[in-house]
């Protein structure tokens, strides 16, 4: 018995962006198309939750904003983190000063949630290239273990958990949160 493997051709960055949106997202990393896990309900609540705290934060004093699945295209690759956030100025913007359609810059901060049929590894590459493109911090939420995996550039990653403060931008130290409080959303009783 002979197995045939179907190799997915490679399709360039530009051709994956005139392809329409798929639910859930797409990404585009090194030549293919990934598409993102279904979320469910931990990884919905904390995803909405937590950007709405950090929202509620930052948004009054024009610090920063946090977007839910946006795509953001730079380095190569187009990638929808489940929370992108940006600083204020780096925003982009039309000429009209309205939000643009279009971010095709890195997230000052990316958040992912690790939903349990995603690999942990992959989701960490997609964070790591994000800092080695200018991210300053990255976060992989885990759900499971009730930890979150801190990542900045030059430093080792760092798992927080608990009562520990989750590290913000600098920028953003109005923002205090702890593992414990953010993974206590979960429970509905």
């Amino acid at each position: 018995m002979v197995s045939v493997t179907q190799v997915q051709p490679q399709i360039t960055l530009e051709e994956f962006l005139e392809l329409p949106e798929t639910k859930p997202a797409s990404e585009y990393i090194d030549g293919k198309i990934e598409q993102k896990p279904i979320p469910q309900g931990e990884h919905s609540v904390l995803q909405g939750r937590l950007g709405t705290v950090i929202n509620e934060v930052v948004l009054p004093k024009k610090l920063a904003y946090a977007f839910p699945e946006l795509r953001c295209t730079f380095g190569g690759r187009s990638v929808v983190p489940d929370i992108s956030v940006f600083t204020w100025d780096r925003i982009p913007k039309t000429e009209q000063g309205k939000i643009a359609n279009r971010f095709e810059v890195h997230p000052d901060w990316v958040i992912e949630i690790l939903s349990p049929e995603q690999s942990a590894n992959q989701v960490i590459r997609k964070i790591i290239f994000c800092i080695n493109q200018g991210t300053q911090l990255g976060w992989l939420i885990d759900p499971t273990d009730e930890s979150v995996m801190i990542f900045q550039p030059n430093l080792f990653p760092d798992v927080k958990l608990g009562e520990e403060t989750l590290p913000t931008l600098e920028t953003l130290q109005d923002l205090q949160l702890s593992a414990k409080e953010m993974f206590s959303w979960l429970n509905f009783e």
